[in-house]
């Protein structure tokens, strides 16, 4: 008995070094510098995209902050979940993304063996900013407003199709909802991303897409596209010419997309803490402030907590969607 005695005390000891030893190593790690080498900003999309715009903006001055090199890396496909999935495994403690809402929301949801979960293997670092979509369609599409319109599509049918920058997008989740509650049947067509949208939509290979409102408003203002709405309740600060979906005949139909920083769920929570000040600081300068507005954003620059307060919200409302519409990844 009391040699069993000996041994579990021996075992309890040799546990609790361990124990204090791997709690000594976490405070160390999270003690130490950082950066201590150049910083990676993964974004899913390809080079001109909105995403990859707002990264590069954001990049310049994140390195004067941090003093280290900041570089954009694209890793495009599957709606930016490529990208989303290299963050989340990343172990370097310097690789972070640029994600838009359908990776941090219900990316899970659409597709149950996505090979990673962006409620539990990513940390939110900050919103960066909002924006409505622009329902676009080409200068010939029928119909002399948007209640003409919708009802030229549910004539079409099938006949249509719509494009957006990959399943599980919120272009794709948010037409599918605009498909629900008008009545409408384009067929989806997925690209790469909104560039390749909107090139699809002026060489009449698409009747209809929700673009953001930078890229859709130049080639509308340059007579090339023609604009239905934006799906948004009231007017948006971005584009107040245009109609609400309320306007269009939709009530009810409110939807944004954004952009956002995140993390690996392993980086650091006090790096965590000082990336999400830092982003929030550098969105909300001036200077920031119109260079994103320009882009077709309306700066946010939120805390972590923030963030996550949105991904939650969004991932109710965009999950609400995919079950109604019975949404699945192709």
């Amino acid at each position: 008995m009391m040699q069993l005695r000996l041994r579990r005390a021996t075992f309890l000891v040799a546990m609790a070094a361990l124990s204090t030893w791997a709690t000594a190593q976490n405070m160390a790690k999270e003690a130490a510098p950082w950066p201590t080498k150049t910083v990676r900003i993964i974004v899913g999309f390809p080079a001109g995209s909105s995403p990859d715009l707002t990264a590069r903006t954001l990049g310049e001055p994140l390195s004067r902050a941090l003093g280290q090199p900041v570089i954009i890396e694209n890793k495009v496909g599957a709606g930016g979940n490529i990208a989303a999935d290299y963050v989340a495994k990343a172990t370097d403690d310097h690789t972070i993304g640029l994600m838009i809402n359908g990776n941090m929301t219900i990316a899970k949801l659409l597709n149950p063996k996505l090979n990673y979960d962006p409620l539990k293997d990513l940390t939110p670092i900050s919103l960066i900013g909002v924006s409505p979509l622009v329902l676009t369609a080409p200068t010939g599409a029928p119909g002399a407003n948007a209640r003409e319109f919708f009802s030229a599509a549910r004539t079409a049918g099938d006949k249509w199709s719509y494009g957006t920058p990959g399943v599980g997008t919120v272009g794709h989740i948010g037409m599918e909802w605009l498909k629900g509650k008008t009545n409408i049947n384009p067929v989806h067509v997925p690209y790469p991303g909104y560039p390749q949208v909107a090139n699809g939509m002026l060489s009449g290979q698409l009747q209809l897409a929700m673009l953001p409102p930078a890229l859709a408003m130049a080639q509308i203002k340059a007579g090339k596209l023609r604009a239905i709405g934006v799906t948004s309740s009231g007017r948006s600060t971005l584009v107040p010419e245009l109609p609400s979906m309320t306007e269009a005949g939709v009530p009810g139909f409110n939807l944004e997309i954004w952009n956002a920083m995140a993390a690996p769920n392993s980086l650091p929570k006090p790096v965590v803490a000082k990336l999400s000040a830092l982003f929030s600081d550098i969105a909300r300068s001036p200077e920031m402030r119109q260079k994103l507005f320009q882009q077709g954003w309306q700066v946010v620059g939120s805390s972590s907590e923030g963030l996550a307060n949105r991904i939650k919200a969004d991932t109710a409302l965009l999950g609400g969607v995919i079950a109604t519409q019975g949404i699945k990844a192709e």
